[in-house]
């Protein structure tokens, strides 16, 4: 198999060219032409050499992959089924809004953190993306140069690949490649604490992080990822870096009925969120086959929001996009295509 470009870096592309001996400042071409002109084929590169392009596509592909499927929402909210390198396939979320474009990226095939309340933790874990693997979800949907934001929020769990998805983050955001600012884009994680730290260290792009309970015990029951990353011990990280300037801090909490949509735990979670500078949104649970939750009324999602905002935390509802074709949160799964 031909080495994909996508995913490499400029210094990567520089060695590329020189072992290919062609001149070194060809790597910034190339860059320009795969990250800022998003080319799908080496003849396009028209400022190179007809052979250097054919040295290139006899060693290298650009590494651009089309879906394979294509569902779309009444919402507008549009699914792409992606195949990866290694020959499997994840699930792509693209959200119109406006003048706003969110896309929604995986990082695994599956998922290991087996969260009760997601459907993409049924269907196991079957291996990590590479970077190329999660620009390819950018590159290659319908209209890429529409796009304002990246969420990874989608199939996996971003901290488990971390350096597939910095590597990913970095070309989006370096100079030679998509050069967005970092407050574009969003990483969502349950909260692995040893890479959650490397990952606020090193990048200035937002969190959010997956709470949906103030309550450890009941937490547990619904994340097994609680008994080694306890929410207390995450926040009391994230109580060490400073929120007060661009950099935004989102709790995400699923609402489920019966289970934590009462008052007594927007008690709990006020008290856990004290003077932290941060918002929580809340996400309506949506039914997924053989688990035993129930959804929750949206007049209990608007009193639990009012409760938070009335004591002190910024609270907003996410409104629920794509269910008529599982794209809403919570309902990727790909394990019918693996």
């Amino acid at each position: 198999m031909k080495t994909p470009l996508l995913g490499k870096t400029l210094a990567e592309l520089q060695d590329i060219a020189l072992e290919l001996h062609m001149p070194k400042f060809t790597a910034r071409q190339l860059a320009e032409w795969i990250y800022g002109k998003q080319a799908k084929s080496f003849e396009e590169m028209t400022n190179l050499s007809r052979a250097n392009r054919e040295r290139l596509a006899e060693n290298y592909t650009i590494g651009l992959m089309p879906p394979a499927d294509i569902r779309r929402s009444e919402d507008g909210t549009v699914k792409y089924l992606f195949p990866t390198q290694a020959g499997h396939h994840v699930e792509t979320v693209y959200i119109p809004d406006g003048e706003r474009a969110t896309l929604c990226v995986s990082c695994q095939v599956g998922c290991k953190m087996d969260c009760l309340f997601c459907q993409t933790g049924k269907q196991g874990w079957q291996g990590n993306l590479t970077a190329a693997d999660i620009l390819n979800q950018l590159h290659s949907i319908e209209h890429p140069q529409r796009l304002t934001n990246v969420v990874y929020m989608g199939q996996g769990e971003p901290l488990d690949n971390y350096d597939a998805v910095m590597r990913s983050i970095q070309l989006l955001t370096a100079p030679y490649g998509w050069a967005w600012s970092p407050h574009r884009i969003t990483l969502s994680s349950v909260g692995l604490k040893k890479n959650l730290r490397r990952f606020l260290d090193e990048s200035e792009c937002h969190l959010a992080i997956s709470l949906h309970t103030p309550l450890h015990d009941e937490r547990l029951r619904l994340m097994p990822a609680e008994r080694q990353y306890p929410i207390a011990d995450i926040i009391s990280l994230l109580r060490q870096y400073d929120w007060s300037h661009q950099r935004r801090i989102t709790f995400e909490y699923t609402m489920m009925g019966g289970t934590n949509d009462t008052i007594h735990h927007a008690k709990a979670l006020c008290s856990l969120l004290r003077e932290l500078q941060c918002r929580v949104n809340l996400i309506r649970w949506h039914r997924i086959p053989n688990v035993p939750l129930e959804e929750t009324s949206s007049d209990h999602i608007i009193a639990f929001r009012d409760y938070l905002n009335a004591h002190g935390i910024t609270a907003t509802i996410r409104a629920s996009r794509g269910q008529d074709i599982w794209a809403a949160c919570g309902l990727l799964t790909t394990q019918s295509t693996q």
